[in-house]
């Protein structure tokens, strides 16, 4: 889904640290701060700030790190570089406690992110809507996805139910799976997984304390 930069083969790594760096430069444009300076933004990310500069410099991007980056034009390198101009659509599968949170947040859009409605099998589910996203029956994703042409899925179903959903997913066509379920999914190879490993990154977290 980041072209750009999969064809320059910048790792998942310095992806997630853009991520980060966008998260504060859309806090300092919100203080009103024109301009930011790598160390500024090592000291906030606790790392060092040569990999600051050599991951912005891996951007179009004309600021000067001795001078101070433009807060806007930096934002908006990483933007263009993450492909967040170009809207994706997306379908939460799996309208429980996840997929209602995951609904409810409205920052994707901010990204590019456009969840555009959930599925889910709950008769008495099906037909609601939660923050304008209309809640519809799993039996009709493939003719939802078509008419409306949404390639992508979040996953978000009870892990037992993970690869029989995905399979229902691979049938309706879609080509990319955002998988928060605890399971790694059968899939044919040219669908896209991405595996949220929540509890991973918990024990990751635990682990250090």
């Amino acid at each position: 889904m980041y072209n750009k930069l999969m064809d320059k083969k910048i790792s998942e790594k310095v992806i997630n640290r853009l991520t980060l760096y966008h998260c504060i430069l859309q806090d300092f444009i919100s203080k009103g701060n024109e301009y930011i300076s790598s160390k500024q933004i090592a000291t906030l990310l606790h790392i060092d700030d040569s990999q600051v500069r050599k991951d912005i410099n891996l951007l179009n991007n004309s600021g000067k790190s001795r001078v101070g980056y433009i807060v806007r034009e930096l934002k908006k390198s990483i933007e263009t570089t993450l492909g967040f101009a170009k809207t994706k659509k997306a379908y939460i599968i799996g309208a429980g406690n996840l997929g209602m949170a995951l609904a409810k947040y409205d920052n994707f859009a901010s990204y590019g992110f456009n969840i555009i409605g959930l599925f889910d099998n709950d008769s008495k589910k099906i037909g609601t809507e939660i923050n304008n996203k209309k809640i519809l029956d799993i039996k009709n994703l493939e003719q939802a996805a078509k008419k409306h042409g949404v390639e992508i899925a979040i996953l978000t179903v009870p892990g037992k139910y993970a690869q029989k959903t995905a399979e229902h997913i691979v049938k309706s066509n879609l080509k990319y799976i955002w998988n928060f379920t605890p399971v790694v999914l059968d899939v044919p190879d040219d669908i896209q997984v991405w595996n949220e490993n929540l509890m991973g990154n918990f024990l990751q977290f635990t682990y250090k304390i």
